[in-house]
């Protein structure tokens, strides 16, 4: 029993030894831990002078299209090597000669017409001037002559005789010039429906063409792009506009330079857009000089098109990274805490945003990704200076 006895108060004795021993050691020095910082990338922004780009798009379109019709009946004689789908031609070009005959022999007859008009002329010419003789002989004065003793009312006929005749001549001579079909414009056949040796009657459809001096596109524009430009009902503000179409031909991405025409003046009903009309001069380079510079933009191309809009003074360019949710981004305040600004966007692009207000000259704003952004969250600034991100 007593064996027992000292093997429990040697237990007793180890166990408060080991308590004391804890209680009693001396505390020791805890190196302060360092705060927590979000590594984040940071940009120094400036304002600028921008100016705004209003984005659309359309479809080339001819400026004229129109569709030709014979005016007269006849063979078809002789077609031009122009007159084919896809060929160009200048304006008074013939594009179509018809079968002449019977217009040929419709002139003469109405020469030889006009001739016997001419002769009965005269002869009634004379006649009067007799009959004026022979009533001077009276002693009596002319004005108490009857129109008939003067022969007036045949002179009359004859000249309407002889007026007929003359409008007959012109008609036979301009169905005559009908029966060659010459172009009304420079342009290109869109397509074709008659061929040599085909017999064509007044009112035939001979064939399409359109206008290619001239390309237009339609851009509709939205109430947020109006919003983005000048007033469309000056046309001064139109005329100093710029547009660049884009597209593609032949598989390579090509642009060329439009002016703003006109603008329709009307809201369309079915997506309450406004219109306006772009065009591009001599599309087809048929006209210039070295016609390696721009491929044609053909008509039924679809283009998008970057429109000139308003000029915005003090706008800082920011990545499209730096804008949080809420139109809202994150700046570098005192002691690299994070300060959270609300901002005003004026316009955006595929990379950037353009803030109008909320920003000033020199603040260094967050341009890499937050995640949940926290008002008063420490920072730590880790540019790459071999990337050109300002510190």
């Amino acid at each position: 029993m007593k064996d027992k006895l000292k093997a429990v108060g040697v237990v007793l004795a180890a166990l408060f030894v080991a308590v004391m021993m804890n209680v009693l050691k001396p505390e020791t020095d805890k190196s302060p831990q360092p705060e927590a910082a979000i590594a984040v990338k940071t940009a120094v922004v400036t304002g600028s002078q921008l100016t705004m780009q209003v984005g659309s798009q359309g479809i080339a379109k001819a400026r004229t299209k129109t569709t030709l019709v014979s005016e007269v009946s006849g063979a078809v004689l002789q077609v031009s090597n122009a007159f084919v789908v896809g060929g160009t031609f200048h304006a008074g070009d013939i594009l179509l000669k018809l079968d002449p005959t019977d217009y040929e022999v419709a002139l003469q007859r109405a020469e030889a017409r006009l001739i016997s008009a001419k002769a009965g002329m005269e002869l009634e010419r004379a006649r009067s001037v007799q009959a004026e003789k022979e009533w001077a002989l009276t002693g009596r004065p002319q004005s108490e002559a009857p129109l008939l003793a003067l022969r007036r009312p045949y002179l009359l006929e004859a000249e309407a005789n002889l007026l007929q005749a003359q409008a007959e001549v012109r008609q036979a001579k301009i169905k005559l010039q009908k029966t060659e079909i010459r172009a009304p414009y420079s342009g290109m056949v869109a397509n074709k429906l008659v061929d040599v040796g085909q017999f064509v009657s007044t009112g035939t459809r001979i064939g399409e063409t359109f206008a290619i001096d001239f390309i237009e596109v339609r851009l509709p524009l939205t109430e947020k792009d109006l919003s983005m430009m000048e007033s469309l009902s000056s046309k001064s503000n139109l005329a100093d506009k710029t547009v660049v179409l884009s597209g593609t031909v032949d598989g390579t991405n090509t642009s060329w330079l439009a002016s703003i025409e006109r603008s329709e003046g009307v809201v369309s009903e079915l997506n309450r857009s406004q219109y306006i009309v772009a065009r591009v001069a001599d599309p087809y380079g048929l006209n210039s000089v070295d016609q390696t510079v721009t491929a044609p933009l053909r008509v039924g191309t679809f283009v998008k098109a970057s429109i000139q809009g308003k000029v915005l003074n003090n706008v800082f360019k920011v990545p499209r990274s730096a804008l949080l949710e809420g139109s809202r981004v994150g700046m570098v305040g005192s002691e690299q805490l994070l300060v959270i600004v609300p901002v005003t966007v004026a316009s955006g692009d595929d990379d950037y945003y353009y803030i109008s207000e909320g920003l000033e000259d020199g603040d260094e704003i967050v341009i890499s990704a937050l995640g949940t952004p926290i008002e008063g969250l420490k920072l730590r600034v880790k540019n790459d200076l071999s990337l050109g991100v300002a510190q």
